[in-house]
């Protein structure tokens, strides 16, 4: 079984590079500062979506799935700075060269972790070949690698089953409830912000774990539509996943698992 990578971020405002690209006075607070610039950004846009490269990435979650089994788990702040969250991401791909899986990860998370990277240094060459690099498979890498839209080896589902259509793009909490997944539990991206002002870092990753687990079984849904599993082995699929969850044991699975009729 070939390994499948699903991913998602969480990010903040970069106060500090906030604060650099705009000369700001020292006695200005981290809120102050993240709230000038969503004043501005609300001046040029009509919304407060800071631009990618301002967004500070605090968790990524993945579920890894494999023959050996499946695993859940983020790489996060407090226990690790951004850089090595970042980097110790691009290394998973570099060990397993995966089939990676997102919901919207062409249009954000990726390019936030290009940005990001680059602010720290990050080294990611197998996540970047397009055929030239010095790995044995390299060259079949110039037909379906990371980085090209219409290729496979990363796959936005949002964007594939929208036909790579901005207008047709469908929420992944609208779409997970209709058939049939837990959606969110009570946070989105909006409140990410104001759940780290609070000290929430621990809510904030089990929220990512939660809609990288939706992303998964909205995944395998797909996979049934494209013949790659019988309506059994995608129920099989899901009472497998349940199984690991409960295993795991933590209260916001025990809480996904409650609204997953």
């Amino acid at each position: 079984m070939k390994p499948v990578l699903v991913f998602d971020i969480e990010t903040i405002p970069d106060v500090a590079g906030l604060r650099r690209l705009n000369d700001l006075p020292a006695g200005l607070s981290d809120d102050e500062v993240a709230e000038l610039a969503f004043q501005q950004r609300r001046a040029k846009t009509g919304n407060d979506f800071l631009q990618l490269h301002l967004q500070r990435v605090v968790t990524i979650s993945c579920v890894l799935r494999t023959g050996e089994g499946l695993k859940v788990w983020s790489l996060s702040e407090p226990d690790l700075n951004e850089g090595a969250i970042i980097q110790r991401f691009f290394d998973g791909i570099e060990k397993f060269t995966p089939q990676i899986v997102s919901w919207n990860g062409s249009g954000f998370d990726l390019p936030v972790l290009h940005y990001r990277g680059m602010l720290h240094g990050v080294a990611a060459p197998r996540y970047w070949d397009l055929g030239d690099g010095d790995y044995a498979d390299s060259r079949d890498f110039k037909w379906n690698n990371y980085i090209s839209r219409y290729h496979m080896r990363h796959l936005d589902l949002m964007d594939l089953l929208a036909l790579y259509n901005a207008r047709a793009n469908a929420p992944l909490d609208d779409l997970a409830k209709l058939y049939g997944f837990p959606g969110k539990l009570g946070m989105d991206g909006g409140k990410v912000w104001e759940a780290w002002q609070g000290g929430k870092s621990a809510e904030i990753r089990d929220y990512c774990e939660t809609d990288v687990i939706n992303t998964y079984l909205v995944y395998n849904r797909f996979r049934r539509m494209r013949g790659e599993l019988t309506a059994e082995e995608e129920a099989a699929e899901c009472e497998f996943v349940k199984a690991q969850l409960t295993r795991i044991g933590a209260p916001h699975w025990q809480e996904f698992l409650a609204a997953w009729h």
